[in-house]
């Protein structure tokens, strides 16, 4: 085992001395050392919950064999860091809680690892860390909220927490009062879990089952159901057979892994940020995967199923149809079933006894809301290298779209105009100078959206970035436009006035200029200026790569 490393021999004496200081009994010396990686925060909403959720997967552990040793890692809300300099810091999350993971398994020498994670950058973050570890490890997330209610006309309406982003636009329009917003802020989340919809967090947990790497219900039993404490046990004893059978990661996250997880992410209209994060693990895993073949995958799935902020259902009502394995027993035929996944068995095993109880919620194919997938990728003279959009949550009426741009430089620059009535139907807001270098940290354009959207103008106007978006964004929003405007994009050269054309069924995306006339546009910028000059982010400009290539670390 890697944990005779710092336990077998005579000559490892002094560590053992120090393992009886954490109250590991001699006893315990020939049993498998399992580290339990925890993202336990008190002000992250969706991770609060995961203190008493480790407990559980304790108990498991010691069922099966095994040593559990919890640790932990740092943990983003990107809720509460949204609209300020904080969300500078919520992507670049994603690789420090990579590596802070492979430092603490890699200095204690543990057997086998369980992942508690839950919120948006925490997932992809740990997934990145086990394909690099490469040693036995199964996933618990912590659960998806429960949705609010809030009574409207005497009856009882869900919401959540993009509810009330979307409010404050209506709020500016005059069409709800602030006492409304009030109520509003005070019944959407109504306790621990990540946010209820299919937005970023919970997007990457139905993923991380898909992928293999969670347990059927990882991603949708919610975080107060008493199913979620049973599954956590059963994840913390799973890890202990995982050593024994010896499974990877790396033998279960593979390119047809990806296939699968993507073909899922479109049947369910994931967040945008999943390309983003799928992008990353598979260059992690040493995976070649290109932003084509998502369009490929896109083209022959079906989209069924529809939750906020594109539909009105949420994760638990995904959960009670059946969830994830309900959703790849109806796609059964476009995943490679024989994939071996955490359970031990193959896909195709783990979804035999799957069952659609709501084709309200989990649509047939015949039903399908479109029968191509909830995302897209855009190409053309203004995205080279790409642009990703939620194409289920755009309204068909503008999947077809030309109109002027509205160029800014920077996230406060865009909200103020819209904010101030300044953006007219038939507009393109552009964003730029917010991707992974210029922002720096890619920020999440939440609430310039939510605003467009509660102004009544989503069906209306386009906003296009080089940042990326919430996974709780709607509306024609078209992101991760690369390359970036810092690294010399297309994007750089644009002028307010500019025509942009946009067929999202046709997965293009294009500015009315010569490339002749953009070459000599971006000749006469000035080199771009990084906005932070000292700190982690600093460092992490001078890194980070592409949206297009998951922004990863360069080498």
């Amino acid at each position: 085992m890697r944990s005779d490393a710092i336990k077998k021999g005579v000559e490892r004496a002094g560590h053992r001395a120090l393992l009886h200081a954490v109250g590991v009994q001699r006893a315990d010396m020939h049993k498998p050392f399992i580290g339990i990686i925890n993202s336990y925060s008190e002000i992250v909403p969706g991770h609060i919950g995961l203190r008493a959720l480790a407990q559980a997967v304790k108990d498991g552990i010691y069922q099966a064999g095994g040593v559990p040793f919890e640790v932990n890692t740092i943990a983003v809300c990107d809720g509460i860091a949204m609209n300020h300099s904080g969300m500078k810091y919520s992507l670049p999350s994603r690789e420090l809680i990579a590596d802070s993971v492979e430092v603490v398994v890699e200095s204690h020498a543990f057997d086998a690892l369980v992942f508690m994670p839950n919120c948006d950058k925490i997932i992809p973050g740990m997934l990145m860390a086990a394909v690099r570890l490469n040693i036995p490890a199964v996933f618990i997330s912590g659960g998806p909220m429960l949705a609010g209610h809030r009574m409207v006309n005497g009856a009882s309406v869900d919401i959540d927490l993009i509810s009330v982003f979307e409010a404050v636009g209506k709020v500016v329009r005059k069409e709800m009062t602030e006492i409304e917003l009030t109520e509003m802020e005070e019944t959407a989340c109504p306790g621990c879990g990540s946010c209820a919809g299919m937005f970023t967090a919970n997007t990457m947990n139905c993923l991380t089952e898909a992928l293999g790497m969670g347990l059927p219900g990882n991603g949708t039993i919610p975080a107060v159901d008493n199913r979620r404490q049973q599954l956590a046990r059963k994840a913390g004893a799973q890890a202990v057979k995982m050593l024994e059978k010896n499974i990877r990661p790396r033998d279960i996250i593979t390119e047809k892994a990806i296939t699968n997880a993507f073909t899922v992410d479109m049947a369910m209209g994931g967040s945008t940020n999943s390309v983003l994060h799928l992008m990353a693990v598979a260059n992690e895993a040493g995976v070649k995967f290109s932003l084509q073949k998502i369009n490929e995958i896109s083209a022959q799935t079906a989209y069924i199923c529809k939750l906020s902020p594109a539909g009105h259902y949420h994760i638990e009502d995904l959960d009670r149809a059946g969830g994830i394995p309900a959703i790849m027993k109806d796609v059964k035929s476009q995943l490679f079933t024989d994939l071996i996944t955490v359970t031990g068995e193959t896909v195709g095993k783990n979804i035999t006894g799957a069952k659609v109880l709501d084709r309200d919620v989990i649509r047939t194919k015949a039903k399908a809301y479109s029968q191509t997938g909830g995302l897209a990728v855009l190409f053309g003279n203004l995205a080279p290298d790409g642009a990703v959009i939620k194409k289920g949550a755009v309204d068909s009426k503008i999947l077809k779209f030309k109109g002027p741009a509205r160029v800014f430089d920077s996230e406060e620059a865009a909200t103020t105009a819209i904010m101030h009535d300044k953006i007219k139907a038939g507009d393109v807001v552009v964003v730029r100078y917010e991707g992974p270098k210029g922002g720096p940290g890619m920020r999440e354009m939440l609430t310039p959206t939510s605003l467009i959207a509660g102004m009544g103008l989503d069906d209306k106007v386009y906003l296009i970035t080089d940042g990326r978006f919430s996974g709780g964004s709607r509306g024609a929003a078209i992101g991760h436009i690369s390359p970036e405007a810092a690294s010399g994009g297309p994007i750089a050269a644009l002028k307010t006035g500019d025509i942009i054309e946009i067929d999202i069924n046709k997965n293009k995306i294009n500015v009315i200029l010569t490339d002749k006339e953009i070459t000599a546009r971006l000749g006469k910028l000035k080199p771009f200026q990084p906005r932070v000059k000292s700190g982690y982010l600093a460092r992490y400009t001078e890194k980070v790569s592409s949206a297009s290539t998951g922004a990863v670390y360069t080498s």
